[in-house]
């Protein structure tokens, strides 16, 4: 059967109409002319695959990749970069308005290199995972990634044995001096272990109202980068930005965003690499973070600055501490895929904080939260796409949120 793309949709499918119904449709471009099979057929939607290309969009690309279409990661490699900056933007304004919200005139992009950007990797059993299936690809390059990444994929490819089974964690920068690190998960009878860990349940002794404990990396698993001045050291097993390119800049823009000023919050704060750059504006930064062992690691990249850690939720922290504290000038805000917890939402939209930057890896939570704040009286004043991961339909986001003098 024929359909015309209409729009690209959150996940990256293209959307078209058949006898009023939807179909979906992986590695389409909006305006396209397609031969399509239906591959399920839902109550009000089907999901469908490209047959042949019949008419095919001016901004199509030949994807530069051996492993596209084959490996599960890329969605957007068939569209030329720029207009692939353009059709995120669109899904992250076509969210907002579902919510009620026009971002139309207030969205900018702030956007790195296409390829080569991504320093922080995961194989599994030596390759990626193939899409749709369990089948491991053993890879020998991927053109996403940082060259140091693909120097090891490159070294490894004549000998994919020594390539560690089960999941890997790689991390290898140009922010970094040091080499590609590589942890590793090994399974056991009781599930999953990370090998190489550090010491379980140590009291980390710390100064005067910094309040948590956690666990210390172990070094092999420790890795230090610069970025804007600030060295920043982390846990290559947990979370850390995968983009440096476009983190950096992210984070220039939210100290060129804050007006400075005695009491700044960053909620949600991981190992403080945002707060490294909030204590150049603000005379005290406080951190909550309910991963304790990233708490652990902010105290290391906060050293010397004025700051108070609490490794609780932020549910937590509202209920119990919150209250305690002097007034904030302004919060930076970066919530886990899920958002804003119900209570961190609810004390923010009573707090009367004049100026929150909300950032989001989801955009779908995030218009949902900034339209709690809205409703509680902020203007949204600014949008940004943060354009973290190119070829790909992920969207992170930068909301600026004032309250009306």
């Amino acid at each position: 059967m024929t359909i015309i793309t209409d729009k690209m949709t959150f996940g990256g499918k293209s959307l078209g109409k058949i006898e009023g119904k939807n179909v979906f449709i992986p590695y389409a471009i909006p305006g396209e002319k397609l031969e399509i099979e239906i591959t399920q057929n839902n109550k009000d939607y089907d999901n469908a695959e490209i047959v042949k290309i019949l008419e095919p969009s001016s901004h199509r690309v030949e994807a530069p990749c051996r492993y596209y279409g084959k490996c599960g990661g890329c969605n957007m490699m068939h569209i030329d970069s720029e207009y692939q900056k353009e059709l995120r933007k669109e899904i992250l304004i076509d969210i907002y308005r579902q919510n009620g919200i026009d971002i139309a005139e207030k969205t900018e992009i702030i956007s790195g290199p296409d390829f080569n950007y991504r320093c922080r990797f995961q194989l599994n059993d030596g390759g990626l995972s193939q899409r749709k299936s369990n089948v491991v690809i053993p890879v020998e390059e991927c053109l996403c990634a940082e060259n140091k990444v693909n120097d090891y994929l490159k070294s490894t490819a004549e000998k994919p044995s020594i390539r560690p089974s089960g999941r890997s964690h790689l991390f290898g920068s140009s922010f970094s001096n040091e080499e590609l690190k590589i942890a590793c998960e090994d399974k056991n009878e009781k599930g999953i272990k990370l090998s190489g860990g550090g010491q379980k349940n140590k009291k980390i002794k710390l100064k005067e109202n910094h309040y948590f404990s956690g666990t210390v990396a172990s070094p092999e698993n420790t890795m230090t980068v610069e970025l804007g001045g600030h060295k920043l050291s982390f846990d290559v097993r947990g979370f850390f930005q995968s983009n440096l390119f476009v983190f950096e800049k992210v984070c220039r823009l939210i100290t060129s965003l804050l007006p400075g000023g005695k009491n700044i919050l960053d909620m949600y704060s991981g190992c403080g690499s945002i707060s490294a750059f909030l204590t150049e504006k603000y005379e005290n930064v406080v951190l909550v973070e309910h991963n304790r062992d990233a708490i652990v690691f902010a105290e290391q990249n906060l050293t010397g600055t004025k700051h108070v850690s609490y490794g609780l939720s932020g549910a937590a922290w509202v209920k119990t501490c919150a209250a305690t504290l002097p007034p904030f000038d302004a919060v930076t805000i970066d919530p886990p895929r899920s958002g804003m917890e119900k209570e961190v939402c609810q004390w923010l939209c009573a707090s009367k904080i004049p100026l929150i930057l909300s950032l989001s890896c989801d955009p779908a939570t995030h218009a949902r939260d900034s339209a709690h704040l809205i409703k509680a009286g902020y203007n949204l004043k600014q949008m940004y796409l943060l354009d973290f991961y190119p070829n790909t339909s992920h969207i992170e986001s930068l909301a600026v949120l004032e309250l009306p003098q």
